[in-house]
């Protein structure tokens, strides 16, 4: 078992009378850089704080245009991650592959925070949100095939020796020859981000990558694709291990339910309110059309979509509440997943500096036990509910 601090860096501080979306189109011009001076190092502090905690490693991830997580390069903050950290995994998840060129940029830039970590980074790709074809203007109708081939050129000069040439449908490089080489041979740990396409369910079983579910869907729609991630395990003719999978939750830990609630409720309502609208858009082409009905199941039960708390509770589209019961829903919720790496999202919305390192302190003191007590063996064996085969 394995527990990560996942952080978004989201802009905090938006036009109360702003009332558009946070995403591709918010005027830049309600971006303070005085107010992103401040979060950036509070953010830091957050990250490297997850160290002295005991976790086993922090996540970042990329998005463009937006105020929802404002981290256009995710390799900047790993490489001071690297230096500021001894013993933390360092997860990038992920690069979007499609939208480098060339993609041996990534290659090289994932090598250097390996080399200066001492071996320590997770090396995430994904093929990107929708939003981001449109702040790129990359025609998403070859977002997957564009991936693909990224993906197989990074892995092959991570590989192979150098130099070569690249000559690809989307890619031609005459000279492959990164410098520097990752550390971890024959190439770091490599995570998958998904939201429910066949396709990415299909690829990381093939390679026998792992799995990350990073959207915020209410928890049975996490069993289901968990569940499909299995099976393409299984087509490929082997059982996924638990460290194959993880599982993108915010998480809140208080003295009390109820002081969790009091603390904690008005900055998930800023992220689900201000911060999440924008997401959900989709260029046409970006999804394929076997994938398409899968990802519409899941639809309607989007975060964005929730109104009460109630909701948030009984989806567990958060886990919020006293040390016993974090640590007890969690419990039951990675044993119906089956997934051994935990991505907690301890700051949320405009949750403050002292209340995200509290919960984090909350967590690692009180739960993190629990949860490294009830798996031992790397991870939870999935334990499908009774009457499910």
């Amino acid at each position: 078992m394995r527990c990560f601090a996942f952080h978004l860096m989201p802009y905090i501080g938006l036009d109360p009378a702003y009332e558009g979306p946070a995403w591709v189109t918010v005027p830049n011009s309600l971006y303070d850089p005085g107010v992103g001076h401040q979060l950036y190092n509070r953010y830091l502090d957050e990250l490297i704080y997850a160290e002295e905690l005991g976790f086993d490693g922090v996540c970042v991830n990329e998005h463009h245009q937006n105020a929802y997580g404002n981290m256009p390069s995710p390799n900047l903050i790993a490489s001071i991650l690297a230096r500021q950290t001894s013993r933390l995994k360092i997860a990038v998840v992920g690069n979007a592959l499609p939208l480098y060129d060339p993609p041996t940029r990534v290659a090289e830039e994932f090598a250097m925070i390996d080399v200066i970590s001492g071996g320590r980074l997770i090396a995430g790709m994904v093929v990107g949100g929708g939003p981001e074809y449109y702040s790129f203007s990359v025609n998403p109708s070859y977002a997957r095939e564009r991936f693909r081939e990224a993906h197989d050129l990074i892995k092959k000069a991570w590989t192979e020796p150098g130099p070569f040439e690249w000559v690809g449908k989307h890619f031609r490089i005459r000279y492959v020859n990164p410098w520097p080489r990752p550390i971890q041979q024959p190439h770091p740990e490599i995570w998958i981000p998904g939201a429910g396409s066949l396709e990415t369910f299909e690829f990381v079983a093939r390679n026998r990558y792992s799995y990350m579910g990073i959207p915020y869907f209410r928890f049975d729609v996490f069993e289901r694709y968990f569940s499909m991630f299995r099976d393409a395990c299984e087509a490929e003719g082997y059982t996924a291990d638990p460290l194959q999978a993880g599982w993108l939750v915010p998480i809140y830990v208080a003295e009390t339910d109820e002081q969790a609630r009091k603390e904690y409720e008005e900055h998930l309502w800023y992220f689900v309110k201000r911060l999440l609208p924008g997401i959900t858009i989709q260029p046409p082409g970006y999804t394929s059309a076997r994938s398409l009905a899968s990802i519409l199941k899941a639809s309607g039960t989007f975060m964005l979509n929730v109104e009460t708390w109630e909701e948030i509770i009984e989806g567990r589209y958060a886990i919020v509440g006293s040390p016993e019961t974090v640590a007890d829903t969690l419990v039951d919720s990675l044993s119906r997943l089956g997934t051994g790496n935990l991505l907690g999202l301890f700051q949320l919305g405009s949750l403050p500096h002292d209340l995200t390192t509290r919960n984090m302190q909350l967590f690692a003191d009180k739960v993190m036990p629990r949860l490294r007590a009830e798996f031992p063996e790397g991870g939870p064996v999935y334990r499908p509910p009774v009457g499910v085969a």
